[in-house]
């Protein structure tokens, strides 16, 4: 990638990393890279979630845009798949997401789509990249009637609830579930989707106050969420990010249903119902162990892309199969999105759930979850470039490897979005992957802050 955006779009702390004066000339450089300005005036839609910084770059990527005669609809606060919808359903030109997804609320960034839904491929987000960076092709500025517009679509949540509703053949009467909004976007949409399709619902973390998204709440922190089912009795309660393209669920012992579970279980149903497009699901090297083992017993085919969403949503475009995602919570659908959707994936548990009358325990029973360590060493970011050459680094991790040999893996990676770099160990004994997980993250420390 370059460097400005990362694996999901440009991200950092708002008004510094992410400043006004970079959200205006990303604005500038959306419309002369993804619109056809010889023949029309573009069109571009911006959405964010709740943090405090959103209309503050919502105004400066909009003045970018209507600066170089871009005409803009704002669509407020909505979740990000219901940017990627729109922009087609819509069709506008491109769309922009302002959100940080599950980072705290000091984050911003800036999420572009395509016409078609679809986030930017490598290329175009050089290009852009380029033009803000190295000011290669300046975008013209306009004057007088030429000036771009802005006005406020009303109908955004309406319409992005309507079309989550058509993915579902069956209703949720009689059931009976938690949701967690991580203060986040899902807060506008959630509990209108599911009362709509007849669950009763319970509702956490649904009041954002700018500051309070992904606090303790949502996917990134669910013990909150299994304490609440627990104590009420909850068949099953799902947690969104702070853009809500994420969910996690909790069964009704309060135990975690992770992504690769979730994908099981999706993929199981959709092979018994004869949707599971080449009979194939599209994971990362970051999935369990595992899930490759129920494949193989379940005669489910997979294959594993580089981590992000936007690779497994490559794959999946390239040969047409219809499910794929990550350990996160990031599933694809790819029969009614273009992107990952949380609340969508929700649906698609839930209707499992109703169809085979099965508790989720026992749905998620269906793999074996491997004993996994995930360490996230902060490092600088000279230490973050530095990490593919560091000769120690990749001398513990051999070590590792040599130690584990079939009977475990190690995965240690550079984060797209943060600071980070992530040390995963995956084998059968436990307490063997703290210790060797720990002795990398040890070298990384030394070497890379």
């Amino acid at each position: 990638m370059g460097r400005l955006f990362g694996t999901d779009g440009a991200r950092g702390v708002a008004n510094t990393e992410i400043s006004c004066e970079l959200a205006m000339r990303i604005g500038k450089a959306v419309a002369m890279v993804l619109t056809d300005t010889q023949k029309k005036r573009p069109r571009v839609l911006i959405g964010t979630d709740t943090r405090i910084s959103k209309d503050m770059l919502e105004a400066a990527i909009a003045c970018g845009l209507c600066s170089v005669g871009a005409d803009v609809m704002t669509l407020g606060v909505v979740p990000t798949p219901a940017v990627a919808y729109l922009v087609n359903r819509y069709q506008y030109d491109a769309a922009v997401m302002i959100s940080a997804s599950h980072n705290p609320c000091e984050y911003n960034g800036i999420k572009i789509f395509k016409s078609d839904g679809y986030k930017l491929p490598d290329a175009i987000e050089d290009e852009i990249e380029a033009i803000i960076l190295d000011e290669v092709d300046v975008p013209p500025l306009k004057i007088g009637g030429e000036v771009g517009r802005i006005s406020v679509c009303e109908n955004t949540v309406h319409d992005y609830i309507e079309h989550l509703k058509s993915t579902v053949d069956c209703r949720f009467d009689g059931m009976e579930i938690a949701l967690d909004c991580a203060n986040g976007s899902a807060s506008v949409s959630a509990e209108k989707l599911f009362t709509d399709l007849g669950a009763k619902v319970h509702m956490l973390s649904d009041a954002p106050d700018g500051v309070n998204i992904n606090d303790h709440c949502g996917s990134t922190d669910l013990a909150a969420l299994q304490r609440y089912v627990k104590e009420h009795h909850l068949p099953a309660g799902f947690a969104f990010d702070g853009d809500a393209d994420r969910m996690l669920a909790v069964d009704e012992h309060g135990d975690v249903v992770d992504g690769d579970r979730i994908i099981a279980i999706c993929a199981s149903q959709m092979k018994r119902e004869g949707r599971l497009k080449g009979n194939t699901a599209v994971v990362t090297v970051m999935t369990n162990m595992g899930f490759y083992k129920y494949c193989e017993q379940a005669g489910i085919d997979y294959t594993a892309t580089k981590v992000g969403d936007r690779y497994v949503l490559e794959n999946m475009l390239q040969n047409g199969y219809s499910i794929g995602g990550e350990q996160s919570g990031h599933v694809i659908f790819l029969d009614y999105a273009t992107t990952g959707d949380g609340q969508l994936t929700a649906l698609q548990v839930l209707s499992v759930m109703q169809k085979t009358g099965k508790p989720l325990s026992e749905l998620a029973s269906i793999m074996t979850v491997y004993p996994q360590v995930m360490i996230n060493v902060r490092v600088s970011k000279m230490g973050k470039a530095r990490f593919h050459d560091d000769a120690d680094i990749a001398d513990a991790i051999r070590q590792a490897e040599a130690q584990l040999g079939d009977s475990g893996r190690v995965l240690v990676r550079v984060s797209g979005t943060e600071p980070l770099v992530r040390v995963m160990l995956e084998g059968k004994d436990k307490h063997q992957i703290d210790l060797l997980a720990n002795e990398i993250a040890e070298v990384v420390r030394e070497k890379l802050i």
